[in-house]
């Protein structure tokens, strides 16, 4: 059995080394020993991968424990930290966040489960509100006569826009778009499908 501690801050203005202190002090009140780090400086925003969540379930097993200064820096909606704390629970890992006092045992007992039914209920209870939000705001446009998504149309910008008058001109000397879609950096379907919405064939015909 391994203790793991997780810091992650979102600006350089944050110090890792107070999230360190804090889970040593933890550790060493209750005699554990953290083992291994994972220590990143990136926003809560990014995708889990990038945040090294995804690494960090990978790397604790059956019985280990692992340890954070608060919640938060976990992850970037409730929901999403219930989740996490979830699958801890399910491989039967302990959790400890310092800040909210809260410490999960890797044993599944009565408290524990308790407060993992109740993560799960409010997991539940903000994925329905978000979702009740959502359908709210879009009504309330759709009221206001505003039109949802994309207006028929409506080209929009592409990467091929750069080349555009380069591919109308080998188009025109009869290049294959094969041979077009590897001059500027493409796929023969993106190159396709960038020609057919612009018509740029006809283009080059002028």
């Amino acid at each position: 059995m391994s203790v793991m501690g997780y810091i992650r801050v979102s600006t350089a203005e944050q110090d890792i080394k107070n999230q360190r202190h804090e889970i040593l002090e933890y550790a060493n009140k209750h005699k554990l020993h953290v083992n291994d780090w994972i220590e990143i400086e990136i926003s809560s925003r990014r995708s889990k991968k990038e945040r090294r969540i995804d690494e960090l379930l990978s790397k604790l097993k059956t019985g280990d424990t692992l340890i954070i200064s608060e919640l938060s820096r976990l992850g970037r909606s409730t929901s999403e930290v219930i989740d996490i704390v979830n699958e801890l629970m399910e491989k039967k890992i302990g959790f400890v966040a310092i800040k909210q006092n809260l410490n999960i045992t890797n044993k599944l007992d009565m408290s524990s489960k308790i407060i993992v039914t109740m993560f799960s209920l409010f997991a539940e209870l903000e994925r329905d509100i978000i979702s009740e939000r959502t359908k709210q705001a879009l009504q309330a446009k759709k009221a206001n006569g505003k039109i949802l998504g994309k207006p028929r149309g409506v080209i929009q910008k592409s990467i091929l826009d750069v080349h555009r008058d380069k591919i109308i001109e080998l188009l025109g000397y009869g290049v294959p778009k094969k041979r077009i879609a590897e001059l500027v950096g493409t796929s023969r379907v993106n190159l396709h499908n960038y020609i057919k919405t612009r018509k740029l064939e006809l283009a080059s015909r002028k």
